[in-house]
């Protein structure tokens, strides 16, 4: 993406649908946070294994290599009143809401396990097909600020989860999931009835639309998109082995209460925001992986601190490097692959980035998880996320 193509201003129509769309974004960030960062911390009341918490979390990522591309060639093919994509939204609260509901009332493994399965296939039923509605409703030219405004609502509800989510656990382990599904049923609802008054943005029309081997074919014959799922998958592995044991790290290796690391956190989310918002204008002036080239060195080389040192104000010292980085992976890789999409085939290719992320996903949680259990010490997961940081430096250089 050029710097001319970024030089227009949003539309106001444009405008007003990023903003709409941000809502599911706000609920699905603000649900998946809360399962997969205080799951961990209420699972080690009947979990001894960090390697075992490690693999429950990562069901999240085992879920995301299939189902996301299922649902992604099937909404580009779906065609009702209500358009391809929100019927897929609708149907997924329910399951979405009885996971959460179903975690409140954990008290084994195996109830966790079915659980995190339920909540995971409802979260990647709806997020397919809704993050399709972005290059729907939104063109390519301005897609680098359309996606740090959606990195916003992301990293709001990423945000609200970490802060609030510490204070709920204190009342009970039933709490914060309870709190979710609330939130996410209110958001879901509020955004289903604008969006339908106000007109489903609609693809463009093309009866040829890519079954999974077309997709595949593509993706086989695009050196781009390749070396894309490979830079995603390490990006998301970073992101998830952090999320999953960051409460841990903070309450258990630095020692604060349940209530300082929500405040720790939820700071350390606002800087995150921040940086998610700054990425967009520079995005769209020097183009997506461009930024991710000037951020992801720093965003590494700052997880090799608190590696080395574990002193608090060491730590400290490297946090806002880390939340640069956090908010630019937050906010853009979406729109390195924007540019890339066949426009007959957005939601087969989104549900294309989501196998990538589910590769991260699943992998994150569970190396983070083997390299605590062998280290004895929630330290080793900065390591990990260095290692996927850095690491994804080699195939952004071809995108």
């Amino acid at each position: 993406m050029t710097a001319q193509a970024g030089a227009r201003s949003l539309r106001r129509s444009e405008k007003r649908a990023v903003a709409l769309l941000g809502i599911p974004t706000l609920a699905l960030a603000l649900t998946s946070t809360i399962v997969t960062t205080y799951t961990p911390v209420v699972a080690r009341e009947f979990v001894e294994s960090s390697a075992v918490i490690g693999m429950i979390i990562g069901l999240e990522g085992l879920v995301a290599l299939w189902l996301p591309l299922v649902v992604g060639v099937w909404s580009d093919r779906l065609d009702t009143r209500f358009g391809g994509r929100l019927p897929f939204l609708l149907a997924a609260t329910p399951m979405v809401i009885g996971g959460l509901v179903a975690m409140a009332i954990m008290g084994s493994v195996a109830v966790l396990a079915v659980a995190a399965f339920v909540f995971f296939a409802g979260y990647f039923i709806a997020y397919e097909p809704y993050r399709a509605l972005y290059p729907d409703a939104v063109g390519e030219e301005v897609a680098g600020r359309a996606q740090a405004t959606q990195a916003v609502w992301r990293g709001a509800g990423t945000g609200i989860a970490l802060g609030g989510g510490g204070l709920l656990l204190a009342w009970g382990q039933a709490a914060p999931f309870i709190a979710g599904a609330i939130i996410y049923a209110l958001c879901i609802g509020v955004f289903s009835f604008v969006l339908i008054r106000r007109g489903v943005p609609r693809r463009p029309r093309n009866d040829q639309h890519a079954g999974m081997k077309e997709v595949f074919a593509i993706v086989r014959g695009d050196s781009k998109l390749k070396a894309f799922l490979v830079a995603n998958a390490l990006w998301e592995l970073s992101l998830a082995a952090l999320k999953t044991f960051v409460v841990l790290y903070v309450t258990v290796e630095m020692g604060f209460s349940q209530s300082a690391s929500s405040g720790i956190i939820g700071g350390v989310a606002v800087l995150v925001l921040f940086a998610a918002m700054a990425s967009g204008p520079l995005a769209d002036r020097f183009g997506s992986s461009t930024v991710l080239r000037w951020a992801l060195p720093i965003h590494g080389l700052g997880f090799l601190v608190p590696l080395i040192f574990p002193q608090t104000w060491v730590v400290s010292l490297a946090v806002p490097f880390i939340a640069l980085g956090g908010g630019v992976i937050m906010a853009l890789p979406y729109a390195v692959l924007i540019p890339l999409m066949p426009d007959n085939e957005r939601g087969a290719l989104t549900g294309y980035y989501s196998v990538s992320r589910g590769m991260g996903i699943w992998l994150g949680p569970l190396l983070a998880g083997i390299a605590v259990s062998v280290a004895g010490s929630y330290q080793a997961v900065w390591g990990v996320c260095a290692a996927a940081t850095l690491l994804s430096l080699w195939p952004l250089r071809r995108l």
